[in-house]
């Protein structure tokens, strides 16, 4: 793969999970079951994927290994069940955002949990997100649908950075690729005693847009991901990464008809800004990394 086809494959992936959320709003089903749904078709397609590239999935673990695979899964559960709860309450375009808020997120916890220094840009990091969600935020009614979403996507958005913190503290451990595949069946597990009273009801229709949520937005997107890594920076990867809001909001004003507001655009910019700034600032291993194992 040349450096330009690795980019190409990163915008791919990057559009893919924009699609997130739109497909989770196409499908008429409760957050148990798109969940559950889409983490059985990651599976198949990750191993699929890995039997293909010749990665086995069958590695030995290590009781650690278990241990760490088990935690991130269920913090991907809740990650998942966060971000469609938020999209059929309040729209793709505030659980987009409010999700985009896990840099902020990771900043602090990172500090705390690995007694690592904060500096002043990631403090800005913080202070950017968190003006970004005020204006994002339409009331400050705790009755209102958009409220009450961009509440649940900001959850979702702390989940998936204590995911990546795990990840981060189990890194290199287990194959990228087996790490997702392992993941995705806890997760499945995890729903399928709330899931199964509840798919005798989901259209045929429905199973279409969430196996394409399993498929296309985990299992191709995370390969495509992890294929581009050899040839391309991690640090620029994250940078393409920053655009997912974009493409999600541009796909659910489009399809949707979710025409943000000025306020929204600019508490938008302002997210997407501080994550390519706090992109390009990082250190050491891109912050990347964990959402390929979590895959978004």
């Amino acid at each position: 793969m040349t450096a330009r086809n690795a980019l190409g494959a990163l915008h791919i992936g990057a559009l893919l999970f924009g699609l997130t959320g739109v497909f989770g709003k196409l499908a008429a089903a409760s957050a148990s079951v798109i969940v559950f749904g889409r983490a059985g078709f990651a599976v198949i397609a990750l191993a699929c994927f890995a039997a293909v590239s010749r990665r086995s999935p069958w590695h030995a673990l290590t009781r650690r290994d278990v241990r760490s695979l088990l935690v991130s899964g269920l913090l991907l559960a809740g990650h998942w069940v966060s971000f469609f709860i938020a999209v059929k309450v309040a729209g793709v375009a505030i659980a987009t955002l409010g999700f985009a808020s896990f840099p902020a997120f990771t900043v602090l916890l990172e500090g705390l949990i690995f007694r690592e220094r904060i500096r002043l840009n990631e403090i800005m990091l913080v202070v950017l997100v968190s003006v970004g969600l005020i204006l994002v935020t339409p009331t400050f009614d705790l009755a209102s649908q958009a409220t009450e979403g961009l509440l649940w996507a900001i959850a979702s958005g702390l989940t998936f950075s204590l995911l990546s913190l795990n990840n981060r503290a189990n890194a290199g451990r287990v194959p990228a690729v087996q790490a997702a595949m392992w993941q995705n069946a806890v997760v499945a597990l995890c729903l399928l005693p709330f899931a199964v009273p509840q798919i005798s009801s989901v259209r045929p229709l429905d199973w279409v847009w969430i196996g394409l949520l399993g498929v296309l937005c985990t299992g191709v997107a995370h390969s495509l991901f992890v294929a581009s890594l050899a040839v391309i920076k991690a640090r620029t990867a994250a940078v393409v990464f920053a655009l997912e809001p974009v493409y999600g909001i541009t796909l659910a004003w489009l399809l949707f008809h979710e025409t943000p507001t000025l306020r929204m655009l600019l508490g938008g910019a302002l997210i997407i800004v501080a994550i390519v700034a706090s992109s390009r600032m990082a250190r050491g291993a891109s912050p990347v990394k964990p959402a390929l194992d979590a895959a978004h």
